[in-house]
């Protein structure tokens, strides 16, 4: 029997499948050469942050001496500034009734931003559900969810992690640390850390160039620098945005399961979708407001 509760699939059923697949926190903290307990702690009040029982002064207080300690010049204290509101509220919203779970939505993302081995921004989970003859698959693709309260940022000590204000969630590699708070606070398994592993005995020419992330365009990818060290994820293809682009995995979905677009919008495609009775965003209890919405 699979993980599904008999009769329809609910949003518990989604939320399960997910949460099989997040890594490890403690082995992820493992890697770190920063204080894991102090990863652990930060996230689960980050959390509390976003679910209200829990002040954004009452989380300074309690965390910042320890951060100066840990941290120290690296730690960054000023909180960014509040975004407006104003402009497009870039959205993605993927009709799971429309995945075949080809995983080209996975290709094209890691030939667009040319990730590492071991390291997709864009997965496709997958699932088998029923009993024999009557069976069927279940596919749950997951990029970043872009949350419009990320936990992700709240435990960054060095605000390398942020939001802009079209809602995407960037990181300044320039500013990681490599610390991998950030990994640990992310509820959906959204983050990985570049290694600097790479595919170039497999794919000659693989390392003479690095994808132009958030617009910055870093030229070959080499030892010893960036974004190796660094945490990365999946930004909606924000290089291609600048550029009048979908995300890549939009763009080359086979069975048009992904619909991209402005929730300020209230005539877009995303806003009318958004508002479907099929529609629902996986953890919502949380609070955290993905902006990335499914459609059951």
């Amino acid at each position: 029997m699979g993980i599904f509760s008999k009769g329809e699939f609910t949003e518990k059923d989604w939320n399960h499948l997910l949460d099989r697949a997040l890594p490890d926190a403690k082995q992820e903290m493992a890697k770190s050469p920063y204080d894991s307990e102090l990863g652990f702690n930060m996230a689960k009040d980050a959390r509390r942050v976003i679910n209200g029982s829990l002040s954004l002064e009452d989380f300074h207080k309690k965390y910042s001496s320890s951060l100066v300690k840990e941290f120290g010049k690296e730690y960054v204290s000023e909180t960014p500034p509040r975004r407006t509101g104003k402009g497009p509220q870039w959205a993605m919203v993927i009709d799971l009734r429309k995945c075949v779970g080809c995983d080209t939505c996975t290709v094209s993302c890691k030939a667009e931003n040319r990730t590492p081995p071991g390291m997709s921004y864009n997965i496709v989970l997958e699932t088998e559900v029923g009993q024999y003859p009557n069976v069927a698959r279940i596919n749950l693709p997951r990029p970043c969810m872009q949350c419009e309260k990320p936990p992700c940022a709240q435990v960054c000590p060095t605000r390398a992690t942020y939001k802009l204000d079209n809602g995407i969630v960037v990181i300044d590699n320039d500013r990681c640390i490599g610390c991998r708070y950030c990994m640990v606070a992310c509820p959906y398994g959204a983050r990985s850390f570049d290694f600097g592993k790479s595919y170039e005995d497999e794919m000659i020419g693989f390392n003479d160039v690095t994808s132009p992330e958030y617009g910055v365009d870093r030229g070959e990818r080499k030892k010893g620098k960036l974004p190796e060290g660094t945490v990365r994820k999946c930004s909606f293809c924000y290089h291609r945005l600048q550029r009048g682009e979908e995300p890549a995995c939009v763009e080359t979905c086979i069975g048009d399961a992904r619909y991209f677009g402005d929730l300020n919008d209230p005539n877009s495609k995303v806003s009318k979708l958004a508002a479907s009775p099929r529609a629902f965003r996986l953890k919502e209890d949380l609070g955290t407001g993905p902006s990335v919405i499914y459609l059951k």
